[in-house]
């Protein structure tokens, strides 16, 4: 498995601690940044991560900023990409189960690293539940495609 990951600088701390978890886990992780605290543009760090997953150079990708919103909006543009903000393991396996999200998004002013890491483990054990949730992941495929 391969994992992109990127923050801006107020969600450095939670991303360098999730990717040592992920990569303790024997995944593969692709850092796209930032890698220090001077202030960047989350949606630079967003749009690196979305299109990596985007093309299939990763299978997933988690991103954090300071509240998560504003990078999980970016990250939701680019196109193919479902980007869930979660706060616990419960919203990360919804994100997961009914709408097959493949960018998994954290807020460092909201999550400590032990959440975090209890709802990526939780992400990416589950899989796509499909049923009548295929069909509304379709509707936003189609919508997308437009």
């Amino acid at each position: 498995m391969n994992i992109a990951i990127g923050s801006d600088h107020a969600g450095l701390d939670l991303k360098d601690k999730l990717k040592k978890h992920i990569e303790s886990t024997g995944v593969e992780v692709r850092d796209f940044g930032a890698s220090g605290p001077e202030s960047v543009d989350y949606p630079d760090y967003a749009f690196k991560v979305g299109e990596a997953v985007a093309r299939g150079e990763c299978e997933f990708g988690v991103l954090v900023c300071s509240t998560g919103i504003g990078i999980a909006v970016a990250a939701n543009k680019v196109k193919g990409i479902r980007a869930g903000l979660v706060c616990n393991v419960e919203g990360a396996v919804q994100s997961r189960s009914h709408v097959d999200c493949n960018v998994l998004v954290f807020g460092q002013r909201f999550c400590d690293i032990e959440m975090a890491k209890a709802a990526y483990d939780a992400f990416i054990k589950t899989p796509f539940e499909g049923g009548r949730h295929e069909r509304r992941v379709g509707k936003i495929k189609d919508y997308e495609s437009r």
